[in-house]
This record gives structure tokens, C-alpha cells and sequence, in this order.
């Protein structure tokens, strides 16, 4: 199949010359549970007198999606579960697409990098027994779930990060960063590679404004795109920063077109936009049940005769039943049903969720909530090996930035967090010994370009409408053109709106592309138009990469991996 041009992409943002320049060995983007574990395992992994780790995060250090993660981390903790059996889950949640040996990684090396993390200081949810209290999620065949605070685990676990930096001095942060570009030693994609990277940092002294940051390697760890929909349960600093500079500097994207939409996102009206509140798919594996009405209304549940797991589901497989619901019954929302839990466990078990829920007049001990799919995570990212490295030498990816071919079409619940520490751990195993020399940036002769920052919302709008979770080749195609137009329109402010707003179009342009291409529904990728999965011709990858400043999408052919038709 030919490649495929996304046109109007910048070769870089259009900034202004930097103000200031510092150096470090190595600088972490991103200050969740991906960028953190790296840092704090680079600092007793790299060599003496080459220890500086600095992490640069766009706003303060808890702001990025490791602390919205409510349902908990996955891994074969408990007595009866095994590292197999997470494994096939994981495969047939994603339907083929899954790198076989990238999920033996996670798997196998989850168990460990769990018991790390408890060693590290985050505190746990502990059953009577004293032992690690386990719940299910979609997907998973076995109680593997740790949880902490109820359904704060993701907070919890900020925590304990944060608190282990803050007693590194061997690690610098810099929050109110933006990464703009990286800085190279050579052409992008022709064997150019890291040599520092430029931030837009706001309100921090002497480094006010544009900078350079000179250094040896990179690691990406910015977290996913999720701003580039109308609504989403991803923080406003997702705007798939570090994606799009990975592909500006010649790294390869892939798996663009598999973006997972919750299923269960609290519906807070049509007018609603940006982050949403997030109910976790724990409270369903606790036993809350999807409705199509209320009950007064004759209504019923949703799931009943669609999976062998009903209501725990793979998400794909639940977000695709309600958005049928919903458009057979005309209504913009469904309904889950949690009543029967009762307040005491709400109030022990989901406090996070109970209050948010409460905030917007909804109590869900009383009350069915309000319930529709939202994008909340991207499966796809750049390119990695099972080690961090991406195309660009000295540059590598963790977390949902990245994509190491664990999660497929369609991420397993709770994985995420585990591929965070995974594959953390491994870059700081392997970068030590793959330092690059000092070098000075080349001259940087990428087109530079700039999106207007008010085009933001138009381009949301178009991207929840016409590739969302429901797709067809009409919608794509008209989603293509008015994001091309939308391209066009020149910034008039070199701002942080349209720095993130071209990085937004840069990565939506791409994920249309490669939806139009995949002709196919499978895992989270729905086409309307086709809709049944097709491993003759699609059991594979779109990758997105440029090429002689031109950017290209190939179809990269790979075995099915679950076995499942």
C-alpha cells in the first residue's frame, strides 16, 4: 500500500531564539508515574560525574494523568494469579495488534516493579488479611488490581514519587515548562540526534521565557493527546506535546487510530468541553451495572447477551454497546446503576468518585449516573523498542507518550501505570551505557510554522464528530479537509496556545490519516463503514513518520496475536 501525505505539518514551531541555556545529562519531559520512576532510578544508574537529571514538567509536578488514575495498577500479585494469565488477558484485549514479546515484559516483570514502588513509599489498599487488596477490571479473568486511597491510586502513587524526588538532589525540576523542540546534531530523520531540547518556561526567574537546554539524551514521558477531543478525561496539559516533537525531530508514531474512549465518563451536558469527571470501571467491577433508561421508564441493562463478562467488558467492547444505545434510542447519554452498593462502600471504597459525582448534583447511593464514552487514553505514541528507544539516537519514550506494543488496539484496564514503571525501569537500565558525547545543536533548517491558537476549538469539535469513537470514510475524509484548512491559518501570537494547538492538529491530521486507512473495525478503532475486523489485511501498524519534510503514513504488516476472530 503507498504512503499516504498528511499535508501542512511544521518541521518545527515557530519560537523565538533562546534567552537562556543550561546543561544536564539527561532531560526527563514529563512528571508522572513514567517520568518520575526514570529519573529517580537514572540518578544511581548513571555513571559519576555524569548524574545531572533534569525533569521538566508543563505545570507543577502533580498536574499530568498519573494522579486522575482512580481504578489502580495491574500486575499478577495475588496467590492464584500468574504472570500468563495476565498475558492472554492483555493480547485479546488487544485484538491482534499487541507486541508479543513487549507484553512477556510487562507481565513478567510487573510483579517487581510493584513491590518497588511500595518500597518507594506509596501505601496501598490492604484486605483484613494484611495482604494487597485486589479488585477486577474489564478484561481481566483474575482479581489483579492494587488500589490505594479507594480510588486514588493514581494520586497515591504521585505522592510517593514526588516525595522520593524532592530527597534526590541529584534531580532538578523545572515546572511551568513547555517543550518546544529538540535540538539536533544533524538533519531530522537522517541520522540527526539529541543534543539538547528548548523550553518555554513561564514564571520561573531567570529562565523566564524561551531557553536551550543542552544535554546527551532525552526522555519522553508527556503523557497522551487527550485535548485533542471535545471531551476527555485527560488534564488540559495533554495536548500531545511530546509526540508531535518526537515527530517533528524524525521518530516514528504508531497506532495513532487506536484511541480508547472510557465507556463510563459522568455526562455533564452537550455543552460540556475539556476534562471530564472519570467513572472508574472498578466501580462496575464491584458490581454497578449499565442501563439504557431509568428504571421507572421500563429501562434495561445494556450489557446483558453482548460479552461473557457483561459489564466488565473489554472498554472497547462496553463503549461500542452504549454509543449503540444511545443512538437507537436517540438519548445523549446512558445510565450506570451503582445504588445497590450502598453509602458506607461509596464512601470507603469510591470517595473520590462519591464527592465529584455529588459536586455536579448526582448521588450515586440514590441516583443512577449519567454516563457516555469520552477519549481517555491513547494506545499509540512514538515508536519505542522493548528498551525506551525510538528512531531518533539518543531519544526515548515511556509511558502513554510512547507506544511499546503492550497495549495494542486496545489497552487492558490498569495496564497503563504498569507500562509506566516497566518500561521506565528499562530505559534507566539501558541509557547509562548508551550516553551520547557532547555535541553542539546543528543548524536547525526544518520549516518553522505556527497554528493559530483560536482554531482550538473548531478542531476539537471536528475531531470528536468525525473521528471519535464512531468513524466512517465520509466523516474522515471531511475531517481531513477542514483540519487541512484550519492548518492554514497562521498564528498571530507566538503563544503556548498555539504551540499546543499545532502540536493538536499535528497529532489529529495524523490519527485521521491513519483511521481512514485502517478499513476495519477493531479493538478501538470503529468504522462505521467497515465494520468487522479483517487480519487478512489489517493485522498490523500504521506508521506515521516524515520524510523529505513531508509526512507519510505506512502500513507495517504483523502476525494476529489472540487468536481470536
Amino acid at each position: 500500500m503507498p504512503p499516504t501525505a498528511v499535508r501542512r505539518v511544521p518541521g518545527r514551531l515557530t519560537a523565538p531564539e533562546p534567552g537562556w541555556t543550561t546543561r544536564a545529562d539527561v532531560v526527563v519531559i514529563g512528571s508522572g508515574i513514567a517520568g518520575l520512576t526514570t529519573a529517580l532510578r537514572l540518578r544511581k544508574a548513571l555513571p559519576p560525574g555524569a548524574g545531572r537529571v533534569l525533569v521538566v514538567t508543563k505545570d507543577v509536578l502533580a498536574a499530568g494523568s498519573t494522579q486522575w488514575a482512580q481504578g489502580g495498577i495491574a500486575a499478577a500479585l495475588g496467590p492464584e494469579d500468574t504472570p500468563a494469565e495476565h498475558e492472554v488477558d492483555t493480547l485479546v484485549a488487544g485484538a491482534g495488534v499487541c507486541d508479543p514479546e513487549a507484553v512477556r515484559v510487562l507481565v513478567t516483570e510487573g510483579p517487581e516493579a510493584v513491590h518497588e514502588l511500595i518500597a518507594l513509599g506509596a501505601e496501598f489498599d490492604l484486605g483484613s488479611d494484611g495482604l494487597l487488596s485486589l479488585t477486577r477490571e474489564g478484561g481481566h479473568h483474575r482479581d489483579r488490581i492494587a488500589h490505594a486511597g479507594g480510588d486514588a491510586t493514581g494520586a497515591e502513587i504521585q505522592r510517593a514519587l514526588i516525595a522520593a524526588v524532592e530527597l534526590a538532589p541529584e534531580i532538578e525540576v523545572v515546572q511551568h515548562a513547555l517543550a518546544v523542540d529538540l535540538l539536533l546534531d544533524g538533519p531530522a530523520g537522517a541520522g540527526g540526534g539529541v543534543a539538547g531540547v528548548t523550553l518555554h518556561v513561564m514564571g520561573e526567574g531567570q529562565r523566564d521565557g524561551v531557553g536551550a537546554v543542552h544535554c546527551r539524551a532525552v526522555v519522553l514521558a508527556s503523557g497522551g493527546l487527550g485535548q485533542v477531543f471535545s471531551q476527555t478525561t485527560n488534564p488540559a496539559v495533554s495536548t500531545g506535546d511530546g509526540m508531535a516533537l518526537a515527530l517533528r525531530a524524525g521518530a516514528t508514531l504508531r497506532d495513532l487510530e487506536f484511541v480508547q474512549f472510557h465507556p463510563t465518563v459522568m455526562y455533564l451536558g452537550a455543552d460540556s468541553v475539556g476534562q471530564q469527571p472519570l467513572i472508574s470501571e472498578a466501580v462496575r467491577g464491584e458490581g454497578a451495572f449499565l442501563v439504557d433508561a431509568l428504571p421507572e421508564d421500563g429501562g434495561r441493562r445494556i450489557m446483558t447477551g453482548v460479552h461473557a463478562l457483561a459489564d466488565l467488558a473489554p472498554r472497547d467492547v462496553v463503549a461500542k454497546a452504549i454509543m449503540r444505545r444511545m443512538i437507537e434510542t436517540g438519548r445523549p447519554h446512558m445510565w450506570l446503576d451503582a445504588r445497590h452498593l450502598g453509602a458506607e462502600f461509596w464512601e470507603r471504597r469510591f470517595p473520590t468518585i462519591l464527592a465529584t459525582a455529588r459536586s455536579h448534583g448526582v448521588d450515586p447511593v440514590t441516583d443512577l449516573l449519567p454516563v457516555a464514552p469520552a477519549c481517555h487514553y491513547a494506545s499509540g505514541g512514538v515508536a519505542t523498542d522493548l528498551w525506551g528507544r525510538t528512531d531518533v539516537p539518543g531519544l526515548y519514550a515511556t509511558g502513554e507518550a510512547a507506544c511499546s506494543g503492550v497495549h495494542g488496539a486496545n489497552r487492558l484496564a490498569s495496564n497503563s501505570l504498569l507500562e509506566g514503571l516497566v518500561f521506565s525501569r528499562r530505559i534507566a537500565t539501558v541509557l547509562p551505557g548508551e550516553l551520547r558525547p557532547w555535541a553542539d545543536p546543528a543548524v536547525d533548517e526544518r520549516p518553522a510554522g505556527l497554528v493559530s491558537g483560536s482554531v482550538r476549538t473548531e478542531l476539537q469539535e471536528v475531531m470528536s464528530t468525525r473521528a471519535g469513537v464512531l468513524r466512517h470514510a465520509p466523516g474522515l475524509a471531511e475531517a481531513a479537509d477542514r483540519l487541512d484548512k484550519l492548518a492554514g491559518v497562521d498564528a498571530e501570537l507566538v503563544d503556548v496556545a498555539s504551540w499546543e494547538t499545532t502540536n493538536l492538529l499535528t497529532i489529529g491530521a495524523a490519527m485521521v490519516q491513519a483511521a481512514a486507512l485502517r478499513e476495519e473495525t477493531r479493538g478501538s478503532h470503529w468504522r462505521e463503514d467497515h465494520p468487522e475486523r479483517d487480519d487478512a489485511r489489517w493485522a498490523g501498524h500504521f506508521d506515521v513518520a516524515v520524510r523529505d519534510g513531508v509526512t507519510v503514513v505506512d502500513f507495517l504488516a504483523a502476525p494476529a496475536t489472540d487468536g481470536a476472530a
